[in-house]
């Protein structure tokens, strides 16, 4: 091993009188070089960058992968340079559940069947997930990881180096300034009637030393300004290129959103055929208080609760007409029908509605009712109860509340 005693002595003596510079700085007892105003607005908006590509990767991981222990996991494995292992989703798992418990039930039992088939769409489901989490991961966690654990401490490395070199240019700096106000006092007239010539002699010897250090101490300050100023172009061609960052990312997050997009979308295909085939198999003997049809489906609330209907402007949706195979008026006595055990759901009414007859149930638009169905009851109406209140009302005037 080859033991520099000299470079390890010079390197402490470095970071010494750094170490002092640094300290008088903060106390106020020595000068500091100041960064042009356009590369300390370089160095504000990288830092910033940083910042928040930091917080949104991380809670884009979050998002992609909630479970903290499995982050961990894959993070290991990206640092050993192995393959991530494929992780079953949620709903994969669930679906598998599903399909097993139909093996016992008895997939020919109407409870089995609808677990078979439930169960093959959750699988479904789980696949698209999976698809969008590894093309989210590659087009859009990647590059940002990429930009903070490679280019940002290249820059982080050059600032360090930047800041080194202007605490050594400022110790410079101070050297000389010290070594101008000895050569002035030591050049100052000596007392030629001093009865002792002997001080002149030491005075110009003095004088003269203390010239030869201003000299050492100007040459010195002129090769810290050098490799300060190299320093400081390195810098900032390096903080410039934050600006092609952005175009990187603005690339990647239209990505993820259409990843997004895509997912959602398959997702919402996958449920509607789920729904269908529910309906087909199971008729009227399992109603479903809650499904959308096809002449509602645009009134009902979307992802984030609003109805598109319930906008400002909005008119309100024909009647919708009643099925001649559901149960009519005639048949259905509203006022002997009584709410389920369990089915029961408030809603908001999106407009005011004027019933027919004394069946229905007018509304009011922004009241909440009770809404639930029964047995053989057309799917586009409910029986809504509002105190003793009670008759028909149509799905499509209602915003249905969880």
């Amino acid at each position: 091993m080859d033991f520099n005693v000299k470079k390890l002595a010079s390197d402490a003596g470095v970071f010494f009188t750094r170490a002092v510079q640094f300290t008088e700085e903060k106390l106020g007892q020595a000068e500091k070089t100041e960064l042009d105003a356009h590369l300390e607005n370089l160095v504000a908006r990288g830092d910033c960058t940083k910042n928040w590509t930091e917080k949104i990767f991380r809670q884009t991981e979050v998002l992609l992968q909630p479970n903290p222990s499995a982050r961990i996991e894959e993070f290991f494995y990206e640092k050993l340079d192995k393959k991530i292992p494929l992780r079953t989703t949620n709903a994969e798992l669930l679906g598998q559940h599903m399909l097993d418990a139909a093996k016992d039930f008895g997939p020919g039992t109407p409870y089995g069947s609808t677990l078979t088939t439930v169960g093959e769409y959750q699988k479904k489901l789980g696949g698209a997930e999976r698809e969008f989490l590894q093309t989210s991961a590659i087009n859009f966690l990647t590059p940002l990881r990429n930009f903070l654990e490679g280019d940002w401490r290249t820059i982080s490395k050059e600032r360090r180096l930047l800041e080194n070199r202007r605490l050594d240019l400022d110790v410079c700096k101070a050297r000389v300034k010290k070594a101008k106000l000895q050569e002035a006092k030591a050049a100052a007239a000596p007392d030629f009637q001093e009865t002792r010539p002997r001080n002149y002699v030491l005075s110009a010897s003095a004088s003269a030393l203390w010239s030869e250090e201003l000299d050492k101490s100007e040459h010195e300050l002129r090769v810290a300004q050098t490799e300060f100023d190299r320093q400081a172009e390195v810098t900032r061609l390096l903080l410039e290129g934050i600006s092609s960052t952005h175009v990187n990312h603005l690339r990647c997050l239209h990505e993820f959103v259409e990843a997004q997009a895509a997912y959602y979308a398959q997702c919402h295909l996958y449920m509607q055929e789920l729904q269908k085939e529910l309906r087909s198999a199971n008729g009227d003997s399992v109603p479903n208080a809650f499904a959308v049809s096809p002449s509602s489906s645009g009134a009902l609330a979307g992802p984030s609760g609003l109805s598109s209907s319930s906008l400002p402007g909005a008119s309100p949706p024909p009647r919708p007409p009643v099925s001649p195979g559901g149960r009519e008026s005639g048949t259905l006595k509203i006022e002997e029908v009584q709410p389920p055990a369990t089915g029961t759901r408030k809603a908001k009414v999106l407009y005011d509605y004027d019933a027919a007859d004394t069946s229905e149930l007018s509304l009011l638009a922004d009241e909440l009712i009770t809404v639930y169905t029964v047995p053989g009851m057309d799917p586009d109406w409910l029986v809504g109860e509002r105190g003793n209140q009670k008759g028909k009302v149509p799905v499509t005037y209602l915003e249905l509340l969880s």
